[in-house]
């Protein structure tokens, strides 16, 4: 696709930009700026109420969510971020920057969040036993209050799980790192609107730390 040039990133044909009307940046096109974006941040919220046990680190590392976990403590940069927003195209899912297009790919994600790539595709299903799943893999059965369907509150978890016993034992602490894995997922990969809760259908997928 070919662009204007350096000072504007948008295609010379402007007819695939069917939402152009729509986009925020077309009132940057018109220079109506509005102001920093500044997305919801759930993850820091849940850093802030889960501190991770070093006990648990290791399974955190074996389950391969620890560079998720490091990413809650950086600095996030929200003007290229609005910037970023601006420039990208949901009719084209790229982004239209001076030099061209890009886009995110699945070597980006793996490399930025450290998440494997190379193994089997993640599957399963959403049709759960919840009390027996959770009583086998988090040794607790959560009441009525905090579940909503298949979905488990994230607070919840926090509050049965995050202070392992100091004299835990192995099956005790992989307990305690799955329920971290589990909300961090919810709060970060998975989150929702409010990021309070996080569905039980990955837990299954971590009954193995090996």
């Amino acid at each position: 696709m070919a662009f204007r040039g350096l000072r504007d990133a948008d295609p010379l044909d402007t007819s695939v930009l069917v939402l152009q009307d729509r986009h925020r940046s077309h009132l940057v096109d018109t220079e109506q700026f509005q102001e920093v974006l500044h997305p919801r941040q759930q993850m820091r919220a849940f850093l802030s109420i889960w501190r991770m046990d070093p006990r648990i680190r290791p399974y955190v590392i074996r389950a391969g969510f620890y560079g998720i976990y490091r990413l809650g403590h950086i600095i996030i940069d929200w003007p290229l971020i609005t910037c970023l927003v601006e420039r990208w195209r949901p009719e084209t899912h790229t982004f239209h920057v001076p030099v061209g297009e890009m886009t995110i790919t699945l070597q980006d994600v793996a490399i930025i969040l450290g998440l494997r790539i190379d193994e089997p595709a993640v599957t399963g299903t959403c049709v759960l036993d919840v009390a027996g799943l959770c009583g086998e893999l988090l040794g607790v059965i959560p009441p009525d209050k905090a579940l909503r369907g298949s979905v488990i509150s994230i607070r919840w978890l926090c509050q049965q799980l995050s202070t392992p016993a100091p004299d835990a034992d192995e099956i005790a602490l992989q307990r305690s790192a799955r329920g971290f894995v589990l909300a961090l997922m919810g709060s970060f990969l998975f989150a929702d609107k409010k990021g309070v809760h996080v569905h039980l259908c990955f837990l299954s997928l971590l009954r193995d730390f090996t």
